[in-house]
């Protein structure tokens, strides 16, 4: 998948500047797609000069001047385009799960602390996630959010990051058990 087709569904959500789309990106769009914010930046001018989205200038008195960008009929019919493909198939590249896999002949005290580091990260990564899953929720059910929100995407794909999240803190904490079960054999 291109960079272009998730800013294409970011900007579903109407206009945005590159730093609101970077800030999006790190607050929604991070469970599925992972960019930084200078690939963003190039990717939002040939996306303009492909004629995707159109660029506005909002000046500023005590800041830069900044740029809004929304989607053109174009990026529409882009979007749609890259809706109507099958996906391709998915494949885990994780280099956590190479050491995990070498534990045996490497060093085993370097890959716990390398899976309690990801366990970590995932219980953080899965808090941000349950917070902007209030914050979208505003006070209704889920059901109820599912049924009458504008938009249900955002949820769809937080629902997805939050199941990854929980499987990863379940999978670190398996882990973890397991070789210190295995390390309190050996002594």
């Amino acid at each position: 998948m291109a960079l272009r087709n998730a800013v294409l569904a970011a900007l579903l959500e109407g206009e945005a500047s590159g730093y609101d789309l970077a800030k999006d990106f790190d607050a929604s769009v991070a469970n599925f797609w992972m960019t930084t914010p200078q690939q963003l930046y190039r990717e939002l001018d040939r996306m303009e000069t492909a004629g995707l989205i159109s660029a506005r200038v909002v000046i500023q008195e005590r800041r830069p001047n900044k740029r809004l960008f929304s989607l053109t009929e174009a990026g529409r019919a882009a979007l749609h385009d890259f809706t109507s493909e099958p996906p391709k198939p998915t494949a885990i590249r994780d280099e956590l799960l190479v050491k995990v896999q070498a534990v045996d002949g490497g060093d085993t005290e370097a890959v716990r602390e390398a899976v309690a580091e990801r366990l970590e990260w995932s219980r953080a990564k899965l808090a941000r996630y349950e917070r902007l899953r209030d914050r979208l929720l505003e006070g209704r059910t889920e059901a109820e959010h599912l049924a009458h929100a504008q938009r249900v995407g955002p949820y769809l794909t937080l629902m997805r990051g939050l199941a990854f999240e929980q499987e990863n803190i379940r999978w670190s904490e398996q882990v973890l058990a397991i070789l210190e079960r295995r390390s309190a054999s050996v002594t």
